[in-house]
């Protein structure tokens, strides 16, 4: 723990009596009875009990339905095998965002996702899908096009069907009796792999989750691939020794619809709890654990979740075991050695140049940054107008300390440089991947045109870069309460966690010569009360000693 540098005086003194009469003015200032003090609130009951162990209970085997005992030759035939029995999944899935990428805006011509305006400062944009590198996370078995890739989320064995689908394809007419043992052969591990089904696991979702962006923790510093078996010290929910959560267990699913915090209704706009709702359909930290969460019902701590997220004090630092990408540098993309693109690697194993996308920088075990939130996002899209002399916040959150759904809430902020179109002033995007992309030609002025076309947006010709920000909320990576933040790291003069949040009066950390005022008369009253009384006591015995 750090030490807290005080003199005594005044501040001191002002400080002093602020605490006081904080601590009888809030709520939470009450003596606590035994009735107060819960040993375990019933929300976190309920969700060990929705859990039931590591084994999940299920009344299918797979692998003895007749119709998964077939040959398959592709993707959409194991599909249609799937749909013989869930016949309504693929139409849930195909009107949910993890197959449309797509959610309407307010604005009237304007389709938020990433098939439709929505910029950012990695990968810049996933051109309406036609950028085919993108569709390596789109859970199809050939993009868009096809059925649904059943297997994406639901399979619990990982296999190359698509490299095995290709061998199968170039084994076919071949009569001979050794091609066709290492065709029945491949044909079992197929149909091993079929039979293989689960709810969605960490793996599962990890596979676009834990590397979008374009590799492993490029974009969410709380998410990479330490997080597929990760240890308590690392997050106590998914960690095999702490409650081994699955993701779908926070990001509950109705029809397929997985809840999630940003694109549609943000999880702050219904703070429930298990204990009022257990179908609840958005889920906060306070659905387990309440908001109060802390064991004795008079904890100060208790008095800080009204404006200060779980995240905050829990999730000290991020990217703790891989790191994760803090900037990205449009500017530097291009060159070449001896004519050809090529790679750097830095102290982390991690690129720190590549002529296909520029220059980069790593961090480790990252402390946040702390804006107020309240679930929503500020975002800038391809039709905005933007100030190029400024550095332009592509993704900002929203709230403040007046908004009762607002919190002080932990953030990655990713920067870099990326190009905007100079004339109209209007964020760009890039066609990247593809024979004609940016990858191939290393043009950047015909990727631009070809880009903007995929989203019938205009481009004047002519594109410079800008510096941007990005704001990723931090929520996973939950440390063990042991290596929770301490007071001092926030209410201290110097270096506070939270000395961007300006707008609020924070005690050890503000000062106010008002109360330092009558910090000041206190003491001076009290020293002079003590002085007369003193100087009353020694009159009065020695007159009576005489």
């Amino acid at each position: 723990m750090g030490k807290i540098k005080t003199s005594y005086g005044k501040h001191f003194m002002g400080m002093l009596l602020t605490l006081i009469f904080a601590a009888l003015l809030l709520p939470g200032a009450q003596a606590a009875t035994t009735s107060d003090v819960m040993d375990e609130a019933l929300g976190i009951k309920l969700a060990k009990q929705a859990v039931r162990g590591s084994k999940h209970w299920t009344t299918t085997d797979h692998s003895k339905m007749d119709i998964l005992k077939q040959n398959f030759t592709s993707g959409d035939e194991i599909t249609q095998a799937c749909l013989s029995c869930h016949n309504e999944a693929s139409m849930q899935f195909k009107e949910t965002i993890h197959w449309t990428w797509k959610v309407p805006s307010e604005k009237e011509g304007i389709m938020n996702g990433k098939a439709g305006h929505a910029i950012n400062n990695f990968c810049i944009s996933g051109n309406a899908m036609e950028d085919k590198g993108c569709l390596s996370c789109h859970a199809g078995w050939n993009g868009t096009e096809g059925q649904v890739n059943c297997l994406a989320c639901h399979g619990a064995q990982k296999f190359n069907y698509k490299e095995t689908f290709e061998d199968l394809k170039a084994f076919e007419g071949d009569t001979d009796p050794d091609t066709l043992e290492i065709v029945k052969e491949v044909q079992a591990e197929v149909k091993n792999a079929v039979h293989k089904i689960t709810l969605p696991q960490r793996e599962n979702c990890g596979e676009c989750h834990f590397k979008g962006g374009g590799g492993d923790g490029v974009k969410h510093g709380d998410l990479d691939t330490s997080l597929a078996k990760p240890n308590k010290m690392l997050d106590v929910h998914m960690a095999a020794e702490g409650a081994d959560f699955a993701c779908i267990r926070c990001h509950t699913t109705v029809n397929h619809n997985i809840a999630g915090r940003l694109y549609t209704r943000p999880a702050a706009a219904e703070r429930k709890s298990l204990i009022q709702d257990d179908m609840a359909s958005k889920i906060t930290c306070e659905s387990c654990h309440s908001n109060l969460p802390h064991k004795q019902a008079d904890s100060k701590m208790n008095d800080h979740t009204d404006k200060v997220a779980c995240q905050s004090c829990h999730i000290p630092e991020y990217a703790r075991v891989n790191p994760t990408m803090m900037w990205w540098d449009w500017t530097k993309a291009g060159d070449l050695k001896d004519g050809k693109p090529y790679v750097t690697n830095g102290e982390f194993g991690k690129p720190v140049y590549k002529s296909i996308k520029g220059e980069f920088r790593w961090e480790k075990n990252v402390r946040p940054e702390y804006f107020w939130y309240n679930g929503s996002f500020d975002n800038i899209g391809i039709k905005d107008e933007i100030d190029p002399s400024a550095i332009v916040q592509v993704s900002h959150p929203l709230g403040d300390k007046n908004d009762k759904n607002s919190r002080i809430h932990p953030f990655k902020i990713h920067r870099g440089k990326q190009p905007y179109d100079k004339i109209s002033k209007q964020m760009v995007a890039p066609l990247l991947s593809g024979p004609k992309g940016f990858w191939t030609t290393f043009d950047m002025n015909d990727a631009i045109t070809r880009g903007n076309k995929t989203l019938d947006v205009p481009y004047s010709g002519e594109f410079d870069y800008v510096e941007t920000t990005y704001a990723f909320p931090i929520t996973h990576m939950v440390a063990p309460r042991e290596n929770a933040l301490n007071c001092n790291q926030c209410h201290i003069r110097k270096d506070s966690r939270l000395a961007s949040i300006t707008n609020i009066y924070l005690p050890g950390r503000d000062r106010s010569n008002l109360i330092d005022s009558i910090g000041m008369m206190a003491v001076l009253g009290a020293l002079v009360g003590v002085m007369l009384h003193g100087l009353g006591r020694f009159f009065t015995r020695n007159g009576k000693e005489e």
